[in-house]
């Protein structure tokens, strides 16, 4: 009997045990499930954090005239819409070209062909009419600017032991014994960090033009002028950020192949940093690091006191005298990854479309309030979003979701970033969103797409380097290519080793760069 009793317990401990097994294969299974679901979704399916099309990678450039092709763009008609009338196409053609110069071609009727076909009088002229506009393209041309110095003597003294001769000044060269200036160094820069055109194909563009320039010669250009010129101008500028009272923070990955200890495969990190919305001049810094340590933001960020903005990422947790503001767009991407990819319109919300909601509910409140002064959005924040917010924990922390399923890792994402997402409430500067740091960075990860790496730590802070300067220029309205160029013909002849103070007439809100260099 007792042996029957121990053999049923065994008969039911071994079927719990599959039981067990057969919910935990269960749960695997509809995690895989969901996890294959959201990987289709993100492939073929469309999202509402995307626009029509997407670039993806450079094969997209070889379908871009299809994409973009309308035949209705360049002859649209005029209609009423809703109230009021579309302007003339030839309205916004004018608008288009009014700044460009013009040369006119000026048609003529030979002489010999002066007659009138009635009476065979001769024919005088009347009057002009304009037939039609083209724009036309002038290609680039390169030449070479050879400095020619005068040499000036004393006529009286030429003839006793002490002549006298006086040679004129010549601006200092931008590199010794080298054909670059600023113009030339300028154009590759732009190329690379704006069009992210890869220096194998500015190789190319120099042939054409007649000159043998190589992408070794072109990338000692940029490596070398960045570091005698750009990086004291950047350095200043991390000056300028580190005084502000907002920063926002992102990182990326880069290969970088040449790196001390390092395999060419493992990934490196740029590093951005941009002031937030205080109303001030906008600084835009790209920094390289070997690695994702938090300790190379601490350190970047050492004298900056004040609301740092970011996403989840626990290494911005190093940082000390800041008060961390989460970002509830990455917070509403986690939400937006759980919902299933096909489901019945009239079936209830999901917890993950509830999820996404009270984050639209954010969104549109500061849509809505984004006119505001900084101390009026602050009140209508607390008016109007602190009782979303509040709603929006109740009702995550009463969730009971599978473990390791994209609604858990969602709800999980939350709870543990609770302590800093309502900080920006904190001050009406302070954003909802990481986004500004996301859209600065993402001109250096449309970049990689087509240079993919870099050559070596030296190439790397260059190219962050060139990067600060060039999106700082954009966000403060200037021409890039200008910008680069007046940094380059006047930090030569600067003396701002001995007067760092001159180095703020070269800042990308200066009257003088304004006006020389502004769009």
């Amino acid at each position: 009997m007792e042996h029957k009793d121990a053999y049923i317990e065994h008969l039911e401990n071994t079927i719990a045990g599959l039981k067990e097994t057969i919910s935990g294969l269960q749960n695997q299974i509809s995690n895989l499930t969901e996890m294959i679901m959201l990987l289709r979704k993100e492939k073929f399916g469309s999202s509402s954090e995307k626009t029509s099309y997407q670039v993806e990678g450079q094969i997209s450039l070889f379908n871009e005239v299809e994409i973009e092709a309308d035949a209705s763009a360049t002859e649209p008609v005029t209609k009423d819409v809703r109230g009021y009338k579309r302007t003339d196409a030839r309205t916004r053609r004018e608008e288009l070209i009014k700044d460009l110069p013009v040369r006119e071609v000026l048609c003529e009727t030979p002489d010999d062909e002066l007659y009138c076909l009635t009476c065979l009088s001769d024919l005088k002229p009347v009057g002009k009419e304009v037939v039609r506009e083209e724009l036309e393209y002038i290609p680039a041309k390169v030449q070479i600017v050879r400095y020619v110095r005068m040499a000036y003597e004393c006529p009286k003294c030429k003839h006793t032991d002490h002549p006298y001769i006086k040679k004129a000044l010549t601006p200092v060269s931008l590199m010794n014994h080298s054909l670059a200036s600023p113009s030339s160094v300028a154009n590759v820069m732009y190329q690379k960090y704006v069009n992210a055109v890869p220096l194998c194909r500015q190789e190319k563009d120099w042939g054409n033009l007649g000159i043998a320039l190589s992408r070794a010669t072109m990338a000692n250009w940029v490596i070398r002028c960045t570091q005698d010129y750009l990086i004291p101008v950047v350095n200043h500028l991390q000056k300028t950020l580190l005084s502000r009272d907002i920063i926002h923070c992102d990182e990326t990955p880069i290969q970088v192949l040449k790196e001390e200890g390092k395999k060419p495969q493992t990934k490196s990190y740029m590093w951005v940093y941009r002031t937030g919305n205080d109303g001030e001049s906008p600084v835009i810094l790209y920094d390289y690091q070997s690695s994702r340590n938090g300790d190379h933001a601490a350190d970047f960020l050492r004298d900056f006191s004040g609301y740092i903005h970011s996403d989840g990422y626990s290494g911005y947790n190093k940082l000390t005298n800041i008060i961390r503001c989460g970002c509830w767009a990455h917070l509403r991407r986690k939400f937006v990854e759980a919902i299933p990819s096909k489901k019945d319109v009239n079936v209830p919300l999901t917890s993950a479309e509830i999820g996404r909601d009270y984050c639209d509910r954010l969104f549109r409140i500061e849509k809505e309030i984004k006119d505001l002064s900084s101390e009026e959005r602050k009140l209508k924040r607390l008016e109007l979003e602190k009782p979303v917010l509040d709603a929006f924990w109740c009702w995550v922390e009463s969730l009971n979701t599978l473990k390791g399923s994209a609604l858990g890792k969602a709800v999980t994402y939350a709870i543990n970033r609770k302590p800093y997402m309502e900080n920006y409430l904190l001050d009406g500067r302070c954003s909802l969103s990481n986004n500004a740091a996301e859209n600065a960075i993402r001109p250096f990860t449309v970049g990689r797409k087509n240079w993919l790496f870099a050559d070596s730590p030296k190439g790397a802070v260059s190219s962050a380097a060139v990067y600060s300067i060039v999106e700082t220029a954009k966000a403060n309205h200037l021409n890039v290519y200008t910008y680069i160029q007046y940094l380059l013909l006047y930090m030569p002849d600067t003396d701002w080793q001995n007067h760092p103070e001159y180095l703020n007439d070269l800042m990308p809100w200066s009257m003088a760069v304004q006006a020389e260099c502004g769009n």
